[in-house]
């Protein structure tokens, strides 16, 4: 993995500052929506507006990138980001509920451009090497999930206004990833995107390679973030936990969900692609049967770590298994539609996750994941028997 080119390294770096709004506002989302908001079930429409806008915001991205490229549409997007954070500064003076909503959605478009990460990497590599580039920029995922909380609770009373100077430092991640950035070199121009030999978009999506690619992917964060987007609203709000317990279990749910890709490489070698995600379906099982025995801490904490695990290797399966699924030539069209419907699902489910606790429990949000899990099972299962008889 040390081997890796530097671009992959520089987008490992981004991504640790990129992700740090994600988790920030998943973190702070519910908590600022719940003081804000007409009413309780409004308190996490912040997080899930941020979800419906990076669903918004992918397929404009990836056109945009497909014409000026990724490093500038990276940069651009850094200072893009700056712009937002006033307009979420501004919401909170004012105590506008609805302006931060906005704020939010807005944000979508970072975490549009940040999920192109993955893709820039694995394109400065060899083809054989997807699944270790991959696994080298999540890692920075580590770094966010102690960099966003930290900054939350950091800058919450450094001004009259509760959290305004949590947003304030968030700032300082864009102006250093854009310095980062300068130094990233895209590897391909994105002229070849617009290949006039590219297949049709139908027939690369019924291939059985695609559709595993995407379902693995697209369950694993559903699942993932439909339950972390409750976790908060459940301990803090309901349950009564401190803020800084909630912190806890959040942060090391992100370095759960980060840290395996130090091993997932030697795991792919050791049991391939298929079993590692079945496996990670298997954690995502167990994260609620054990959520489900009790609202303790320690059953939140392991709960929402095993479900950071099970993410790990659901979703690096499935990205390192799309590339299998195009030609270089079809690469912007086939991982716009990849990232709109995984993010799309995860738009619904984060938009519910709110109002399903507050009105029905914790406990009816971990079971409704059930019938998803079980039907990606059995797209795992078909896979590896169509890769056994092929």
């Amino acid at each position: 993995m040390l081997s890796l080119p530097r671009n992959v390294w520089i987008l490992a770096a981004s991504l640790s500052l990129f992700m740090s709004l994600s988790v920030f506002v998943i973190f702070l989302g519910g908590i600022i929506g719940q003081s804000l908001a007409p009413s309780d079930s409004l308190s996490t429409l912040p997080v899930a507006l941020l979800v419906v806008g990076t669903a918004s915001g992918i397929i404009p991205i990836n056109r945009i990138m497909s014409i000026i490229g990724r490093r500038r549409t990276f940069l651009s997007v850094c200072v893009y980001t700056l712009v937002v954070i006033l307009l979420a500064i501004t919401a909170l003076q004012t105590s506008s509920f609805y302006l931060f909503c906005i704020a939010t959605f807005l944000f979508g478009i970072t975490t549009a451009t940040m999920n192109q990460f993955r893709f820039a990497a694995i394109e400065s590599v060899d083809k054989n090497l997807s699944a270790t580039a991959t696994s080298a920029v999540l890692i920075g995922g580590l770094i966010s999930a102690f960099l966003g909380p930290e900054l939350a609770t950091l800058g919450k009373d450094l001004f009259s206004t509760p959290f305004v100077g949590s947003f304030m430092l968030l700032s300082s991640c864009f102006v250093t990833a854009f310095i980062l950035l300068l130094f990233y070199k895209a590897s391909i121009p994105p002229q070849q995107g617009h290949d006039s030999h590219s297949r049709k978009l139908t027939d690369i999506i019924k291939q059985k390679v695609f559709i595993v690619a995407i379902s693995s992917a697209a369950s694993g964060y559903v699942v993932m973030s439909y339950i972390m987007t409750a976790t908060p609203m459940s301990m803090h709000i309901i349950d009564g936990f401190s803020l800084a317990h909630t912190k806890t279990v959040i942060q090391s749910h992100v370095i759960a969900m980060f840290l395996p890709s130090l091993f997932t490489p030697l795991i792919v070698k050791w049991i391939g692609l298929s079993k590692m995600m079945i496996t990670g379906l298997i954690l995502y099982f167990i994260c609620i049967a054990i959520a489900l025995i009790d609202h303790t801490l320690v059953h939140y904490w392991v709960a929402l770590v095993l479900l950071g695990l099970g993410w790990n290797f659901l979703f690096i399966g499935g990205t390192s298994l799309l590339p299998q699924s195009y030609n270089d030539n079809e690469k912007y069209k086939v991982q716009s539609i990849n990232d709109f419907l995984i993010f799309s699902l995860q738009a619904i489910a984060s938009l519910s996750a709110g109002w399903l606790v507050f009105n029905y429990g914790w406990e009816i949000v971990l079971l409704s994941v059930i019938p998803i899990l079980v039907l990606q099972l059995a797209a795992l299962l078909w896979w590896v028997k169509h890769k056994q008889n092929g």
